[in-house]
């Protein structure tokens, strides 16, 4: 009878079974893993130091469980593993800082459509239960139809993505370093030659998993990448009310971010368009009523990407980067995203101090690069309004601005340009078509140009001419490609809708990944860092500096205050109107500037003191030898503490303009682990017992403190590593305590 009844079971499960693994193929995986290093490091053990203090204690590698089928890829806060037999699947997603797993059930490694065909990218079934799993439960699953097969994986060092030159001031010159695994994966019948090729890395002193892939096209004929998901992971939900709104539940704890951001705004929780939280309509055991909770993490692209894979030929995805928090405290987890961003995209880090030059008569130019050289200035952009157009690729114009540029040189400035891309209307054969009109408009910015049309292709080729024969080292970007899908059937670069957006991202990713190996400075008002892009702006409205002056100076306290918590100071600038910008009229402005000598410094001293540089928009630095002696004392002290000023910011009290507010910038890696500045905007003299939070520092007992240059001073730290500090800060002023 148990005979009959095992036939019946294996012809029922032959009826819809997902490929099999040939025992050749089982054994060759067998003998490599053997071979890796063991993992065997219990899924609730916590990890025993601060990576944000000591990073370099934590090293990525690839490891083998100890049963040897499944891989590990981890480092000392993350591990995420995946089963290996019967076929490729994320079993477990471990959070190593607090011990909890993030998954609760196992998972595929997402989806491709070929041909316009969906196959699973590896992935098993059978889980009888998707609340949570049980180590017995995998034993049983079994390989999904129509699924890619694993076949192969290699162990390889991590490689850098963008090869950037290193020829200015940063805090962080080192690429990031780690591990990789890249599993090998074959699909079946039509598909059997064609291999995807999956990439999953692991990052040394970050809480970093990397993932992306390639589909080899090894077949006779070509193919069609249509869409793809990167990623479908069952992730653990951290509440699932039974009743509510789904939109409103709290989502999982972790930082997902992918490099294909773009919707034209300053931070990448406003760019992304691949990071969606969706229903799980087999997890039937859910306590939310309706069974709505967003409990799938999903990355993909919106549109396409509708590629075409040639015989012979490759197509590579865009990389998501995951990364679990330990805490849900602001300050730790902004200092997740800023250490992720430093790693990750070290360019940042880089920070000129720059003028935003107003004009281009030559005249004034050499001024301007004489006073730059004079006062410690290391940079200049030829601002918006200033004449210049980087479109003009005549011998004329060119003669006119390599002159420039070699005078700058001579000087030791550096000297750089500005141009407009979005937002700006072309013509109806050029802009992109709007998919729900058929007609141009409706576009992020209004309207935008394609970047696949013959214009397009024509707009970049004349950059990147002007670019390399001016000799200029900064680009300013604006409006840069912000995702704008094109409907248009009849532009020479692009097909259609679903791959108008991949074609036009690649298009000025290609620019940025040129010019930041090229030592080329790139400010860009979207963040596009992980593509090269080095400065993004800190998030202003253009008429807030129309404010008067007085007004303008807590407004700027607010902005390093409030948009320094997931980016890195350096990243970021902010705005000085030394002359009128739009409107506000001479109280808005700083000229003539020795007759506002003081916002003029106080503007300096803040953004300075933060990190943040400011485009000082005008046509000189000074007027008067007193301005002159201003400029140089801030510029002075900003190199002389450019290291600590650069450094993790950690917020004291935020700007309000009724007491005192303040920041402090911290690294433990440094001499100075600390630099501390308290502003008062009141009319009296204020003077305030505060508590200096110093956990950051790596300080653990004690500290030594002076005002500004003054005498060092012993503070004991107490249980929470705070010193108590007596601060007397000058109307309308401000003070300044270095930590060591």
């Amino acid at each position: 009878m148990w005979i009959l009844l095992l036939l019946n079971f294996m012809n029922l499960q032959a009826a819809d079974e997902g490929p099999r693994m040939s025992e050749k193929t089982a054994a060759q995986l067998q003998e490599k893993i053997k071979k890796l290093p063991v993992y065997d490091t219990p899924a609730s053990s916590k990890t025993e130091f601060d990576w944000l203090i000591t990073p370099e204690k934590s090293k990525g590698g690839i490891y083998a469980t100890p049963d040897r089928k499944s891989i590990v890829v981890a480092n000392a806060m993350v591990a995420r593993t995946f089963r290996i037999f019967p076929n490729l699947a994320t079993i477990d997603f471990v959070n190593r800082m607090n011990g909890e797993s993030l998954l609760r059930a196992v998972s595929s490694e997402g989806t491709i459509s070929i041909n316009g065909k969906v196959h699973s990218i590896g992935g098993l079934n059978g889980q009888p239960e998707r609340a949570y799993i049980k180590n017995d439960w995998i034993e049983e699953l079994t390989t999904v139809p129509g699924s890619f097969l694993v076949e192969d994986f290699e162990v390889r060092p991590l490689e850098e993505d963008i090869k950037w030159a290193r020829k200015r001031w940063m805090l962080n010159p080192q690429s990031p370093t780690g591990t990789e695994v890249v599993f090998s994966l074959r699909g079946e019948k039509e598909l059997a030659d064609v291999t995807v090729k999956l990439h999953v890395s692991v990052y040394d002193r970050i809480p970093v998993i990397r993932k992306r892939f390639e589909v080899n096209n090894a077949s006779v004929a070509p193919i069609t990448v249509d869409s793809f998901q990167l990623e479908y992971l069952a992730m653990a939900e951290p509440e699932s009310p039974g009743g509510g709104d789904p939109a409103t539940f709290l989502l999982p704890n972790i930082h997902v971010e992918s490099d294909y951001n773009c919707k034209g705004a300053f931070t990448e929780k406003e760019t992304d368009i691949t990071e969606k939280w969706v229903e799980d309509p087999d997890y039937t055991s859910q306590r939310n009523y309706a069974k709505k909770t967003r409990c799938i993490l999903e990355v993909s692209p919106d549109y396409g990407p509708d590629q075409m894979v040639e015989s012979g030929s490759s197509f590579r995805s865009f990389s998501v980067f995951e990364m679990p928090y330990d805490s849900y405290d602001r300050e730790r987890k902004g200092l997740f995203n800023r250490h992720m961003q430093i790693t990750l995209a070290p360019w940042t880090s880089q920070n000129p101090i720059f003028l935003h030059l107003t004009s281009t008569n030559p005249e004034t130019v050499h001024r301007a690069v004489d006073q730059c050289a004079e006062c410690g200035y290391e940079m200049i952009i030829l601002s918006f309004g200033s004449g210049l157009n980087a479109e003009d690729i005549s011998e004329e114009n060119i003669a006119k601005y390599k002159a420039l540029v070699d005078y700058a040189h001579s000087k030791g400035i550096e000297m750089g340009c500005y141009s407009l891309l979005a937002s700006r209307w072309i013509s109806d054969e050029v802009d992109v078509i709007n998919p729900k009109t058929g007609k141009r408009g409706g576009a992020i910015f209004g309207s935008s140009p394609c970047l696949c049309s013959d214009w397009g292709y024509e707009y970049f080729s004349k950059i990147k001419t002007f670019i390399e024969k001016t000799g200029m080292t900064c680009f300013e970007h604006d409006g840069s490609y912000p995702g704008d899908p094109c409907a248009s059937t009849t532009h020479t670069y692009h097909k259609g809708l679903n791959d108008s957006q991949w074609n036009q991202f690649k298009k000025v990713t290609d620019l940025y990944h040129w010019m930041c190996e090229n030592g080329i400075y790139i400010n860009v008002p979207d963040y596009y860092f992980l593509n090269g892009s080095t400065k993004v702006g800190i998030g202003y409205r253009e008429s807030n500096w129309s404010l008067p002056r007085d007004r303008q100076l807590i407004h700027t306290r607010q902005l390093n205050y409030d948009c320094t918590w997931e980016r890195i100071p350096s990243s970021l600038w902010s705005f000085v109107p030394l002359v009128q910008y739009h409107g506000g009229g001479a109280a808005a402005t700083l000229e003539p500037l020795s007759e506002h000598l003081y916002e003029y410094k106080t503007l300096m001293f803040q953004n300075y003191g933060a990190g943040v540089q400011a485009c000082y928009r005008g046509p000189r630095l000074y007027d008067t030898e007193e301005t002159k002696k201003a400029v140089v004392e801030i510029i002075n002290w900003y190199k002389q503490y450019r290291e600590i000023l650069n450094s993790d910011i950690i917020h004291l009290r935020k700007p309000d303009a009724r007491d005192w507010d303040g920041i402090m910038h911290v690294n433990p890696k440094l001499k100075q682990k600390g630099l501390a500045m308290f502003f008062n905007p009141t009319d009296r003299e204020m003077k305030r017992t505060i508590k200096l939070p110093l956990y950051y520092t790596g300080l653990t007992k004690s500290a030594r403190i002076r005002e500004q240059e003054g005498k060092l001073k012993s503070y004991r730290l107490d249980r929470d590593y705070q010193a108590e500090l007596t601060v007397t800060i000058p109307a309308k002023g401000y003070t300044w305590y270095v930590v060591e």
